[in-house]
């Protein structure tokens, strides 16, 4: 660990009230006291008490630079666990960089990105996860993501993380234990105890992954596709959601012909919103990349809204469109509803049944199902697939039902209740890889238990869960790993 003094400009470097400069390190209140000034050039900061501001003036030898505040606050109690002192100055851009050469000239080095959390880190104030949310949080896109990452912030995650490492830890020290001193600590019965032990952790470990989902969109957003034929109304949709004229409205089928993007918020939940050109065979080839971009965003949406439109009977476009994103959630509007309607929910539904019925599921079903009809079997499989297509009535032209939409997409999402103040949402992959391997090493503790396998079996993969678990907070992590996180943080943080 490097422990020299370092300093960077902490607040964004543009035209702004106020700016930050930031000194950590055990020379941070001598290095200030070289360019501070009081009113009347009385007070020395090293002689002020922790925790406390000084109205003064930084001076670049004999040229005044900024009027400022100055915070002072000493180690352990501070962001880094080391002496640190914070000017606050004016916000421009000029101002701050020259109060910040002026501290680099009085003897620190810049900081790197991420140096003071890092610091924060590998003294001991935070753990990798909670040095992780911080980053979260400075990023974050909505409100969800925001509560969550302060949730994690305060130790939510690391909290779990610890105590599924102590429960292993104890396994492992008895296992230990009484293969040292057989003739003390007994292993009979030991592996019924062990067994149901590693079923409550593995649900633990469950539980926590398949929050990994719902963690992924809180985090970055839906990423929703909006697919259809030319001319449904697909970008009248995208104005009406994102409330202005974002893409051309035209009655010429065809007028989008490449992605449009915008970021949006939805009853609090980030929306990533592709309008792509319509669906359908054309000859033209510019359209042709459109519709084949269009294709590729929706083969990894979140969620696919499908814009039909209702006065218009359904056609060969709307079967290839039904066949891409039949295993997908989707939620089918049915648009232009103010006009006369041709096409009905049910057969919106029964189309895409029909969608489901591929030579694959009747195979995999009479792998399973030999007893039942293929009509059984190939419902049954439609019925998997379809369980997140929803069919809603809407008008773009006259505003009538996005409300049930935006509910909707909500429902899909989160059971219509985002409970970040009950739930841990796992946001961060490298999260989530950790549980997995903590929870494949738990599912060979309990092969080797319905094995019979002998005791050290189970200590080894016991091991293989801890170690996985402490990568999570950083107790188990190398340096290399460390310095490629930090280094996704802001100069300043």
């Amino acid at each position: 660990m490097k422990t020299d003094t370092i300093a960077a400009i902490a607040t964004a470097v543009s035209d702004s009230g106020i700016g930050i400069i930031r000194i950590s390190g055990e020379a941070a209140v001598k290095v200030a006291d070289r360019v501070y000034r009081s009113k009347k050039n009385q007070k020395r900061l090293a002689s002020v008490k922790s925790h406390t501001i000084h109205y003064g003036y930084i001076y670049d030898n004999d040229r005044l630079v900024d009027e400022v505040m100055v915070a002072v606050m000493r180690a352990p109690n501070t962001y880094t666990r080391e002496d640190t002192v914070e000017i606050d100055c004016h916000g421009g851009i000029l101002v701050m960089n020259q109060i910040l050469e002026v501290v680099l000239k009085n003897g620190c080095r810049l900081a790197e990105p991420g140096e003071f959390t890092k610091r924060a880190f590998l003294n001991g104030r935070i753990d990798l996860s909670k040095a992780e949310a911080v980053m979260d949080l400075i990023h974050s896109k909505n409100e969800f993501a925001l509560q969550s990452s302060v949730r994690q912030l305060r130790g939510v995650l690391s909290d779990k993380v610890r105590a599924l490492r102590e429960d292993i830890l104890y396994e492992i020290a008895f296992i230990e234990s009484a293969l040292d001193d057989p003739e003390h600590i007994s292993l009979d019965g030991y592996a019924l105890r062990l067994g149901e032990k590693a079923q409550k952790i593995r649900e633990e470990l469950r539980r926590l992954i398949d929050s990994a989902d719902n963690g992924k969109v809180l985090k970055d957003g839906i990423n929703t596709v909006i697919v259809g034929k030319p001319n449904a109304g697909k970008s009248s949709l995208l104005n009406l959601i994102v409330g202005e004229e974002r893409a051309i409205v035209t009655s010429v089928a065809g007028t989008t012909r490449d992605v449009l993007e915008e970021s949006i918020k939805l009853h609090g939940v980030g929306l990533n919103i592709i309008d792509t050109a319509g669906i359908r065979d054309t000859e033209d080839e510019v359209e042709r990349i459109g519709v084949e971009k269009a294709r590729k965003y929706a083969g990894s949406a979140d969620l696919i809204v499908y814009v039909v439109d209702a006065s218009l009977p359904l056609d060969e476009n709307d079967e290839a469109i039904m066949e891409l994103i039949a295993d997908k959630k989707v939620i089918v509007l049915l648009n232009k509803t103010d006009l006369e309607q041709v096409v009905s929910e049910e057969e919106i539904i029964d189309k895409m049944t029909h969608m489901s019925y591929s030579n694959e599921a009747f195979i995999e079903a009479d792998k399973k199902m030999t007893y039942m009809s293929y009509a059984d079997k190939a419902c049954m499989e439609a019925d998997k697939k379809m369980t997140h297509v929803s069919v809603i009535k809407i008008s773009t032209k006259e505003n009538t039902g996005i409300d049930v939409f935006e509910k909707l997409i909500k429902q899909l999402f989160f059971g219509g209740e985002i409970a970040v103040n009950d739930e841990i949402y796992i946001t961060n992959q490298r999260h989530k890889q950790a549980l997995i391997e903590a929870c494949e090493s738990i599912e060979l503790v309990l092969k080797s238990l319905a094995d019979q396998m002998p005791e050290d079996f189970y200590s080894i993969d016991l091991m293989s869960a801890y170690a996985a678990l402490g990568r999570i907070i950083g107790e188990e992590v190398g340096e290399d790993l460390v310095n490629e996180i930090f280094s996704r943080f802001c100069m300043g943080k």
